[in-house]
């Protein structure tokens, strides 16, 4: 009987041969070498793309703002640099020195301010040659009065010299050495929309003021409360069992600040000294954006992330300071309001945004201190930063700001600033890396000569 199954078919050679079975591909053998696995044939998951695709982002936005940044302050740098090659007439001359005008921001420290100076300004100032001199304010009226007190001492160089300071005394020895002051135009940098307030109201305080302290009204003292019964208990011989507890040194005391000579409601009846000059010495103010709080915190990264604009504003009015080109304060129509205010009035006028509520609400007194009850009372400081600008048709119309001159400004956005300049430190050493192995040559080798 046949056999219905029909007979296997022969297998082929290919299948029966030893060692044809499939093998998966080898790496790279330079790879696997350096210890690098095989690279993956898939994209990442879901999560892992979100996560590379936020660091990544992240990444190149801060180092390419910071790149930007560096490039905005080194071109205003190279702006302004030919004025540091300049030759000077004789070598006793006196230099053209700045005067920069910095204050604590609202509920926060100098040092914010002073790093703010470091990063954005001096760069520039540094470049350019020229000399610079501080006027900073810990609190709330130290601008106000230190701008007041220059002035009223202009105005009465007697009183001055009498006054012995550490300036009078230079001024005094530069006199007898016959050194020639700088005659030409100086130039002030305040930076701050609270600095600029003082600064204008110690411009008004100084030209209308007094030149002697008005007197200080007397406030009585709070009644002295008698001390309790069985608070001390006296010991043999009259002597009190409370050990005295060696008193610690104490830190000097800052000098208390002086207070403003005229308010601003006397500035109609107030008259205009004889020698009042034309034209004051221009000044300029600087932005200093400056916010804090949690829920500000998307605000303060986005112009963290753009800080390159800052730079290059401040970069601008920086390089108008040093090449002293200035201009007559003009009238902002540019606000809401149909009616013009003047730009003093109306410069840096949206950091006020920015300050925190506590500065808009008057201080209360701490009826729980006990140093504030013993201290002898004294009369309420000014409120500056809370109480709008004040200006004197006869003071704001000297004033003068400074402003860079368009073709200046096409010729600074016409320099190129060298990578190098601005590169990171991980780029700069691979360069300096590649520059080393290609560019060195290889040291002569001495040949001896046998004898």
């Amino acid at each position: 009987m046949a056999d219905s199954k029909p007979p296997p078919p022969p297998a082929t050679g290919a299948a029966s041969a030893p060692g044809t079975a499939y093998k998966a591909p080898t790496s790279n053998p330079a790879l696997r070498m350096m210890g690098l696995p095989n690279l993956p044939k898939k994209l990442p998951s879901r999560n892992w793309m979100i996560f590379w695709t936020l660091t990544g982002s992240l990444s190149a936005a801060i180092i390419y703002d910071k790149r930007e940044k560096k490039r905005a302050t080194a071109r205003w740098a190279r702006a302004v640099s030919h004025l540091a090659k300049e030759p000077i007439a004789s070598p006793n001359e006196m230099p053209r020195k700045l005067t920069i005008f910095l204050e604590s921001p609202p509920t926060d420290g100098l040092r914010v301010a002073q790093d703010h100076f470091t990063e954005y300004v001096k760069p520039i100032l540094a470049a350019s040659g020229l000399d610079w001199e501080f006027v900073q304010g810990r609190k709330e009226g130290d601008v106000r009065a230190a701008v007041a007190e220059r002035i009223r001492r202009t105005r009465d160089p007697a009183a001055a010299a009498a006054a012995q300071t550490l300036d009078e005394v230079v001024n005094e020895v530069r006199r007898r050495n016959s050194t020639p002051e700088y005659t030409g135009v100086r130039g002030d940098i305040v930076i701050g929309r609270h600095t600029w307030k003082e600064y204008v109201r110690g411009l008004h305080e100084g030209w209308l003021g007094p030149l002697t302290a008005p007197a200080v009204p007397i406030l009585e003292p709070l009644a002295e409360e008698t001390p309790k019964e069985g608070t001390v208990e006296e010991g043999e011989g009259g002597k009190t069992t409370e050990e005295t507890k060696p008193e610690e040194e104490k830190k000097p005391e800052r000098p208390p600040q002086p207070p403003p000579y005229n308010a601003t409601a006397d500035y109609p009846i107030s008259p205009v000294p004889m020698l009042i000059p034309a034209e004051f010495s221009p000044s300029t103010p600087v932005q200093f954006p400056h916010i804090l709080g949690f829920t500000n915190t998307f605000t303060r990264l986005g112009r963290f992330l753009t800080r390159r604009h800052l730079a290059d504003n401040i970069g601008r009015e920086v390089a108008a300071v040093c090449l002293a080109t200035a201009r007559e304060y003009r009238e902002d129509t540019s606000s809401d309001s149909l009616d013009s205010e003047p730009e003093q009035a109306t410069a840096l006028a949206w950091e006020e945004k920015d300050w925190p509520k506590s500065v808009w609400k008057e201080a209360k007194k701490d009826s729980d201190s006990e140093e504030k009850e013993n201290s002898p009372p004294t009369p309420p400081a000014e409120k500056i930063w809370t109480s709008p600008v004040v200006l004197d048709p006869r003071i704001s119309m000297r004033m003068r700001r400074f402003e860079l001159r368009p073709e200046d400004e096409v010729r600074a956005r016409a320099i190129v600033v060298p990578e190098e300049e601005i590169e990171g430190f991980i780029k700069g050493s691979l360069r300096s890396l590649w520059r080393w192995a290609v560019t060195s040559e290889p040291k002569p080798q001495p040949i001896l000569i046998d004898e």
